[in-house]
């Protein structure tokens, strides 16, 4: 320990013994240097190559592998995709035909409803044409004798008031004239 206090000291004043500068650079410690270089090298270069470079290799071999894995299932998935979309086209066209199949039932099924209401509508209108004709006709044979009844007697009327007698004559030529 006292050496190296003598040593600072006489570094501090300056009159310390001058040493070469950087060991490195000194000639004289060369082949020392350059054997523990070598030794360096070969120690990183056996590291990598029976340590490190394998692990590496493993390591990519497994993602190359992994990704493989990846795209050949990937296009399982796809194909699967591609079958599962050809299945739902195929179910819509069956479902399209079905419900066309029910719709065209539905129509004539109320085809068949619409044809038997208007059936049923038109034997309803008929009877009350019937009805109604039948009307009419009781109408216009109770106006013809009311129309008869009516012109026999202001026949009559006149005939009297002219100064004639009615007759059965009178009431002959008022049938006759009432009928066309």
């Amino acid at each position: 320990m006292e050496h190296q206090v003598q040593d600072v000291a006489e570094a501090a004043t300056g009159h310390a013994p001058h040493a070469g500068g950087m060991p490195q650079l000194d000639f004289t410690s060369w082949p020392n240097q350059i054997f523990w270089l070598l030794v360096a090298l070969v120690a990183i270069y056996l590291l990598l190559t029976r340590v490190a470079l394998p692990r590496i290799g493993a390591v990519l071999a497994e993602r190359r592998g992994a990704i493989t894995n990846d795209l050949l299932a990937a296009e399982e998935l796809k194909q699967k995709a591609r079958d599962a979309e050809t299945a739902y086209n195929d179910a819509l066209v069956r479902a399209r035909a079905e419900a066309q199949a029910i719709v065209a039932k539905a129509k004539e099924a109320i085809d068949a409803d619409l044809a038997a209401a208007v059936e049923k509508a038109d034997a309803e209108i008929a009877q009350r044409v019937a009805v109604s004709e039948a009307r009419i006709n009781q109408i216009r044979a109770g106006m013809q004798d009311s129309v008869r009844e009516v012109a026999s007697e202001t026949a009559t009327a006149l005939v009297a008031a002219l100064g004639g007698q009615p007759d059965a004559s009178v009431q002959s030529a008022v049938a006759d004239r009432v009928k066309g």
